[in-house]
């Protein structure tokens, strides 16, 4: 009895770390992305998670441990939509999921305004701007990867290689989430993904049709 009470007790502590930590995580980007780095608290992360500041330290250390740790998880993310990316028939499909993405999120503006702060963040936290090159080279190896191995890429990339052609991608993708943060707040979320899709298939007809091919309908 005094031996298997304990681990009986433990058992649901366990098992719910990762939900709380995720919790917590979808907390602070939700603060980050209405106040900003600088300005958002443990306090704040605390109230928006609806959990004790205590509890919080639990998990993390402090604030900038939140922020390492949204990092890795969303390398993570990152892996699971390339994966994704990958099983696409064609390169434009892939494109189109890559685009597309954060526009399947609940708050797809929180998401835009989350990423313009963290870049500019970045800018004068070299912590941060380790940690957004090192995601951004996930990302990166990634597309370049899928524009390396696509045929679309054999006669139509402008005597570019397929590192240039992600780093244009990766260009016009962040400045269609700055163009994203302007956006009136009512658009839906298809409406966003529409606008999304109709600049990846410009974006892929610039980049990847060759002359011969007829305009993508």
């Amino acid at each position: 009895m005094f031996i298997h009470l304990p681990k009986l007790m433990s058992l649901p502590q366990i098992e719910s770390v990762p939900d709380r930590r995720s919790q917590i995580l979808d907390a602070a980007l939700v603060c980050f992305a209405r106040r900003g780095f600088h300005q958002t608290s443990m306090h704040d992360i605390s109230a928006e998670a609806g959990i004790s500041v205590g509890l919080i330290y639990r998990y993390f250390e402090n604030k900038e441990a939140v922020i390492s740790a949204m990092a890795d998880r969303h390398k993570k993310e990152i892996s699971q939509m390339l994966d994704r990316a990958r099983q696409a028939p064609t390169l434009l499909e892939s494109l189109e999921i890559l685009f597309t993405a954060h526009c399947c999120e609940n708050e797809p503006r929180v998401i835009s305004a989350f990423v313009v702060d963290l870049y500019a963040e970045a800018s004068r936290n070299l912590h941060l701007a380790d940690l957004v090159r090192d995601v951004l080279r996930t990302a990166m190896d990634g597309v370049t990867e899928l524009i390396a191995r696509a045929p679309e890429t054999e006669n139509a990339t402008h005597g570019l290689s397929p590192t240039e052609l992600a780093e244009l991608i990766f260009a016009v993708a962040r400045g269609m989430l700055m163009f994203d943060v302007l956006r009136p707040q009512e658009m839906t979320a298809a409406e966003r993904r529409a606008l999304q899709l109709e600049v990846t298939r410009k974006l892929w007809r610039v980049l990847f049709k060759s002359e011969a091919e007829p305009a993508y309908a």
